[in-house]
């Protein structure tokens, strides 16, 4: 689910290595300048064209950089904005865990942004950086052609809300919420998964049922893992000091916090559902075997009595009725087959009935 590189253990600390041809995206480049009034955005075909921010225009840049396949173009990008080697490594080496790390003119955000692929809607984890400077926001991601950022695009665009009246912090926040509440959706189909399972495990609990079970586990495993430490990345980001997060942003960053919260909540229950669900596999399982002993049972015991009767008269005693009194009686009656059959079925007939009355059957 989640994209992880590592360096070589023994590789010295920020070095930089190029990605594979299979892992490479070449980058694209997108920038949007903004403030209350107006909006502009650029097309921007390589590093060399995007401006050197100071934060005193009075606008809002945001820079895109879609795609990790060109190295010099990733370290052109981190001398443009004096980003520390450490943080080119994090960004370059995805599998960070979620986290924030304050510099001297900047703030180094990873967070860890989970869609729906489109094709055959497999669940995709993807590492997201965001470079919060003054006056502008650096995001970094690994696939130009998915991402959860296109609502806040819109919101741009459209003018409407608080994010055109607000600086650099707040578009931090707009991308976090929209990260963070892509989960919602999510979980959301995992619950209903869930419950339909529930439902065809009551039905017809089979090896198929556990297999389906085991892989939502591991989905909520892997969804804990990416949110709890975003949970503790936003409280961070609202309770630490810094120069880059103005005290209205905060509000906002308590309502993204409160998200996580209810997002850990959702996957706490749903991991207790499933482990639930667990136990009732095993006690349907347990039933449906039970009931299968009690039916096999049932009909071995219609079976004693008949198969009693029948080894009783197997014995080879031929000797004519009244030659002896403890001769086998009836054994040269004229009908004494029917009869023998006709008693057999009386025998039946009285268990079922005594049966039914014991609520056996």
């Amino acid at each position: 689910m989640f994209k992880s590189r590592y360096a070589l253990p023994g590789t010295p600390p920020a070095t930089l290595t190029a990605l594979t041809p299979a892992e490479a995206c070449l980058p694209v480049i997108r920038w949007l300048e903004y403030d209350a009034d107006s909006l502009t955005e650029h097309s921007v075909r390589s590093v060399a064209e995007l401006p050197q921010l100071t934060g005193e225009d009075g606008k809002v840049h945001w820079i895109e950089f879609s795609g990790l396949g060109d190295l010099d173009a990733l370290k052109q990008l981190g001398a443009k904005y004096d980003l520390h080697p450490l943080t080119l490594e994090d960004i370059l080496h995805a599998g960070q865990r979620p986290k924030v790390e304050p510099y001297d003119n900047h703030l180094f955000i990873v967070a860890l942004m989970i869609y729906r692929d489109g094709e055959d809607q497999r669940m995709i984890g993807e590492q997201v950086s965001l470079i919060l400077g003054k006056g502008f926001v650096l995001s970094i991601q690994e696939d130009p052609k998915c991402d959860v950022l296109e609502p806040i695009r819109q919101r741009i665009r459209s003018g409407k809300g608080w994010i055109r009246k607000m600086g650099p912090d707040y578009l931090t926040y707009a991308l976090l919420d929209a990260i963070i509440d892509h989960c919602f959706p999510i979980l959301e189909s995992l619950g209903e998964a869930l419950e339909d399972l529930e439902t065809e495990m009551l039905r017809r609990p089979n090896a198929a049922c556990i297999s389906t079970l085991h892989d939502y586990r591991r989905t909520l495993m892997q969804l804990r893992r990416a949110v709890w430490p975003e949970r503790d990345l936003v409280n961070s980001l609202l309770h630490d000091e810094s120069p880059f997060i103005t005290a209205p942003t905060k509000v906002f960053l308590r309502d993204c916090y409160d998200h996580t919260v209810r997002i850990m909540d959702l996957i706490e229950s749903y991991r207790e559902m499933s482990a639930g669900l667990l136990d009732l596999y095993l006690s349907a399982v347990s039933m449906r075997t039970n009931e299968i002993m009690r039916v096999l049972t049932v009909i071995s015991a219609f079976f004693i009595p008949l198969t009693f009767i029948v080894g009783v008269y197997g014995m080879n005693f031929d000797y004519k009725d009244g030659e002896n009194w403890l001769n086998m009686p009836e054994l040269h009656t004229r009908y004494g087959y029917v009869y023998l059959w006709i008693f057999m079925f009386v025998v039946v007939a009285a268990m079922y009935v005594f049966f039914r009355r014991k609520k056996w059957l």
